[in-house]
């Protein structure tokens, strides 16, 4: 087992886990156990130091995207001209955006759609259970996710069966375009990010914000902004934004924050999130 130790500021644990980019996690000991593909880790934050437990080392690095420097990600957030940008980078600057697997994102944030987190971690869970391995990290047993493959050979009522509900079809329909080849999720990755995502669109049932969370989270397509209800709320109420479509409000947050869309709106997600809990 090898450990990992990296300085806290910029990567806690929590807070990364907890701004809706990843599903397949739990508390554990004070920190938690992190799932991807058929790979795990024990991660946890404790006062200056964020530490990795885990067997593949250069794996989780790159997975926690550990060679970026977000104290620069960070200062360009911290001197925006939106109070609500600034703040939200001095409170969730230990938030870090993961590199995930292709297929894993895409099935996942399928099931996200229109979805609670509980929820959405549940189905993911008795999936994995229902066509992933068996695994071990220490003591702990898991399941790997299970690959486009495996998720074609099976149709919509096994999918309904394990609670996915209308997404059921959805899942036929991408898990056999993916593993027939009809769409290869590493070719696409060569494209540009608008190419990216209307290929990304062009598999039934995702929709332009499910794209976004794909380009942005698996393939770490940083001008990405994501526009869910908790972000078009804070459009709205901090950007006194006037526009209605949605797809116009991610291209006006794209537009405003480049090369550092996708690290703003986690920052903002975070902090948006974290404040409404905390008054209500």
């Amino acid at each position: 087992m090898k450990k990992i130790t990296f300085k806290s500021e910029y990567f806690n644990a929590q807070d990364t886990l907890d701004c809706g980019q990843i599903f397949r996690y739990k508390p554990i000991n004070g920190g938690f156990f992190v799932f991807s593909g058929d790979k795990a880790c024990f991660l946890k934050t404790v006062g200056e130091w964020t530490y990795i437990e885990c067997e593949d080392e250069e794996y989780f690095k790159n997975f926690f995207d550990l060679n970026q420097d977000y104290a620069k990600i960070n200062g360009f957030a911290k001197e925006s001209k939106h109070k609500i940008v600034s703040l939200s980078a001095k409170r969730a600057k230990g938030v870090r955006i993961l590199n995930q697997l292709k297929e894993e994102t895409l099935f996942s944030f399928i099931i996200s759609q229109n979805n609670r987190i509980p929820r959405i971690k549940d189905i993911i869970e008795r999936t994995c259970k229902a066509l992933g391995k068996k695994l071990k990290f220490g003591e702990e047993e898991y399941y790997s996710f299970p690959s486009a493959t495996d998720l074609a050979q099976k149709d919509e009522q096994f999918f309904k069966d394990l609670g996915y509900g209308y997404r059921a079809k959805y899942m036929v329909s991408v898990a056999k375009s993916v593993a027939s080849g009809q769409i290869s999720l590493d070719g696409i990755g060569l494209l540009s990010t608008a190419s990216l995502k209307k290929s990304l669109t062009s598999l039934t049932g995702v929709g332009p914000k499910v794209a976004d969370c794909i380009a942005l989270f698996a393939y770490h397509r940083v001008d990405s902004f994501p526009v869910d209800t908790w972000i078009e709320k804070l459009y709205r109420e901090d950007f006194c934004g006037t526009l209605t479509d949605r797809n116009k409000i991610t291209e006006w947050f794209s537009n405003e924050f480049g090369e550092y869309s996708g690290y703003v709106q986690q920052y903002v997600f975070y902090y948006k999130r974290s404040l409404e809990k905390y008054e209500n």
